[in-house]
């Protein structure tokens, strides 16, 4: 009781005091504050919001009085509780505290660096108070100033200027803006590489970069300075899983900008990644399981960037493309998560997938994938299927992957029930057969296959696995020119939804559509009449010929499938009552020459049969 009672005179008589402005009995009261704010903050706290001193101590900031680093004191400690920041504001501190950065006095500036800091922290009307007072130009000058300085005493004020930098700019966008634009970044970056012996300052500035560089405007900046180089030097140095922690946490928004990614590899962070991974693979601690993922995700990420990628592939000698590959048969489902993403993302160019092919980089992913067929993980999964699809689109990979055995291992995947596996399983199958007729034929008459893709047409909640199911069944048959493939296709129930796709919003598709219906007719037009006037086929075309918008490539594929229904009873009289050929002979005069030719022949043959 007796600290509280000592409290309540003490700030009584600096009341009385503060109006007589009497030094000595201010300093003792102030003494007396500090002391009980020391033992419990928040009590103290309450009893300096209660008896009304906020607002005397404006006075009491003179810059020339010797109590006034006191006094920054006392504010800083109370604005360490959340409910006295709003009453630090209103009591008008703000303007006097933001004055007092102008003084030469060190224990001044380090005080007011705290006040101001603490008074931010969190607090909207902090900010915006000490946004118009101009405090965090004056702050960042100082920073400058002081940044050559590597003096201990220098250190500390520096720290408490940085954080109180980033109180006033966190989860801030406009504040941080205001920030870079004051140049901050340069002078952080030279702050790091100058002090990097100073843990509390150095941490300072890892915070601050993380906050900046979640904004696209700080990426230029810090593109412009050695930030890469300090950072992977700094990681170097770290033997603390938080601190290697805090540089992941500022590497991973800078590594998103493709100058910074050439830059950090250029800076050696990759070694950097492989030594983590190599530490961590075995280890069972949660913080391992951490760094491995941190470390791995990194890696994928630098190789996205296509200079970066490209350097670190070293026509597939480098030393690092190397290892990353070692991820792939690795027992740890993070590596072979990121083995499988650098692969696809290595696979890039032709180049790179002609090379990867040859080095049997196959047979490792088809191995992988097999490991996760039953109860498999499905990121994994996605991201193997990813890499063999862009391996698969150079025209001389097909067949070597196909003798490799990609589509028996692929089709194991049919009846996964997600949607992202599905879109990769599809997109690999469609890479794979482009110009293989072989293969088209054998998928094409796989009953179970073609059942599926059927079943996936209809997935009407995943428009990717939709558009890829279709477009799967019309290269099957535009590949194969297989009447067996078209047989099972239409057993299958696949025609209507090739005559929907014929009227999809995207023209490569439509024009795959008609050319698959178009062999569908040629081939066995006697088993598909059924479907085709049950789809409404001959109507889907009309609208084709008659619609201005169509292009000429899908009005001239229209015009030879009215042709090839011709010999069809049903469809003929379909096309009769549709007066076709008013639409066909305007086409006559159309500006493309396939276009006018087609139709002119196809207006023969509408005449000659009517």
């Amino acid at each position: 009781m007796a600290q509280a009672d000592h409290l309540s005179d003490a700030l009584k008589k600096l009341k009385l005091a503060s109006a007589d402005s009497a030094t000595d009995s201010v300093e003792s009261c102030l003494d007396c504050l500090l002391k009980a704010l020391a033992h419990n903050n928040a009590d103290a706290s309450e009893k300096v919001q209660e008896m009304g001193v906020l607002p005397l101590l404006p006075t009491l900031l003179a810059p020339q009085s010797s109590c006034t680093p006191k006094v920054a004191n006392i504010i800083a400690e109370v604005a360490k509780n959340e409910f006295m920041r709003s009453p630090c504001v209103e009591a008008g501190l703000i303007p006097p505290l933001v004055q007092l950065l102008h003084s030469k006095d060190q224990e001044v500036l380090l005080q007011t660096g705290r006040a101001l800091g603490n008074i931010c922290y969190d607090s909207h009307e902090g900010r915006s108070a000490v946004d118009q007072a101009g405090g965090a130009q004056i702050v960042a000058g100082h920073i400058k100033s002081l940044s050559q300085n590597t003096d201990p005493d220098n250190g500390k004020l520096l720290t408490v200027f940085c954080g109180m930098l980033m109180n006033y700019s966190n989860e801030n966008d406009s504040l941080q803006a205001q920030l870079i634009n004051m140049g901050v970044i340069p002078t952080l970056v030279k702050l790091l590489g100058l002090h990097s012996d100073n843990t509390a300052l150095t941490e300072m500035c890892l915070i601050a970069f993380g906050n900046l560089a979640e904004l696209e405007s700080s990426k230029e900046q810090f593109a412009s300075t050695n930030i890469a180089e300090e950072l992977v030097r700094l990681f170097r140095k770290q033997a603390e899983h938080e601190k290697k922690e805090m540089i992941f946490e500022v590497l991973a928004p800078l590594a998103e900008n493709d100058v910074i990614k050439l830059q950090l590899v250029e800076a050696g962070l990759v070694e950097c990644l492989l030594d983590v991974v190599t530490h961590t693979v075995d280890g069972e601690r949660d913080e391992d399981v951490a760094q491995l993922k941190t470390a791995s995700d990194l890696m994928v990420l630098l190789l996205l960037g296509d200079e970066s990628m490209q350097k670190l592939f070293e026509a597939g000698k480098g030393s690092v493309f190397e290892r990353v590959l070692s991820w792939v048969p690795s027992h740890n489902h993070q590596l072979q998560l990121a083995g499988a993403l650098a692969i696809a993302n290595f696979a890039r160019n032709d180049g790179n997938c002609i090379h990867m092919v040859e080095s049997g980089i196959v047979q490792k992913l088809l191995e992988l994938l097999d490991r996760h067929v039953e109860e498999g993980n499905v990121t994994v999964q996605h991201a193997a299927l990813s890499a063999l699809r862009n391996l698969a689109i150079p025209v001389v990979n097909k067949a070597k992957m196909l003798s490799a055995g990609v589509s028996d291992t692929v089709l194991k995947f049919l009846p996964s029930e997600m949607p992202p596996v599905q879109f990769k399983l599809l997109g690999t199958l469609r890479m794979l057969i482009d110009t293989q007729a072989d293969a088209a034929d054998q998928l094409g008459t796989n009953a179970k296959l073609v059942e599926r893709l059927v079943e996936w047409c209809e997935a009407k909640d995943h428009a990717g696995v939709m558009g890829e199911s279709n477009r799967l069944l019309s290269a099957l048959i535009r590949h194969s020119k297989s009447k067996d493939v078209v047989k099972t296709v239409i057993q299958g129930a696949g025609v209507k939804h090739l005559v929907v796709m014929a009227t999809s919003e995207h023209m490569i598709m439509q024009n795959e559509a008609l050319v698959a219906l178009g062999l569908i007719a040629g081939l066995d037009l006697v088993e598909a009449e059924k479907d085709f006037v049950g789809a409404g086929l001959v109507q889907v075309l009309h609208k084709l010929l008659s619609d201005e918008r169509t292009a000429p490539e899908i009005k001239y594929n229209s015009m030879i499938l009215i042709c090839a229904v011709m010999g069809s009873e049903p469809l003929h009289k379909e096309v009769q009552g549709l007066a076709f050929i008013d639409v066909v002979s305007k086409l006559r005069s159309h500006e493309n020459k396939t276009v006018s030719h087609q139709a002119s022949l196809t207006e023969q043959r509408l005449t000659a049969q009517s």
